[in-house]
């Protein structure tokens, strides 16, 4: 079986998570690379131990802890050499994941979610159909190369002013944030 894949990219805010979840829903197979990345930036991942190795102790919570999101968006957000050095530390790991996902699907094994790509074991039998649909969401697809590699790519957009109002009412931001990270 064929399998066709979507590339999903947009600003922030801007709806593709639920694009995402609606495509999920019918039965796509999904990488959401935000989330991917996330999961990276945990304690105990090598990229988790780089970024603090970059920015130093004062981006964690609190001491070994997780990261202070916050504090590092207020660091790269504000300064473009800080912004590539924390991309070219995350982007490897996530193109990494992502190309092992798409292995999977191509194999037509048993598709695991992208936190379980280190430890994968044989695939269940008997195994689930492969989907006919995978979707790869990244705010970046384009800007990485992604959009190239995809079957087509889907913009999902909404105004400025939906944007900023989403960024302040459910992620909680300052209208500063909110417009440093829309720009």
């Amino acid at each position: 079986m064929t399998i066709h894949f979507i590339g999903l990219t947009g600003n922030i805010a801007c709806g593709k998570s639920t694009v995402l979840g609606l495509l999920e829903q019918r039965g796509a197979a999904v990488i959401d690379a935000d989330k991917l990345t996330h999961e990276l930036q945990q304690p105990g991942q090598l990229v988790y131990a780089q970024i603090v190795a970059a920015f130093g102790p004062d981006i964690l919570a609190a001491p070994a802890g997780p990261l202070d999101r916050k504090r590092l968006a207020s660091i790269v957000f504000g300064d473009p050499a800080a912004l590539k050095r924390l991309e070219a530390i995350v982007h490897p790991a996530v193109r990494a994941r992502i190309f092992a996902w798409i292995e999977q699907l191509r194999n037509q094994r048993f598709v695991a979610q992208p936190s379980e790509l280190n430890n994968l074991s044989p695939a269940p039998s008997p195994q689930p159909p492969a989907p006919s649909v995978a979707v790869l969401d990244a705010i970046k697809l384009l800007e990485s190369g992604w959009g190239e590699r995809v079957d087509a790519v889907w913009v999902v957009t909404c105004t400025p002013q939906q944007q900023m109002e989403r960024l302040v009412t459910t992620r909680g931001m300052s209208e500063d944030e909110a417009r440093m990270r829309i720009a």
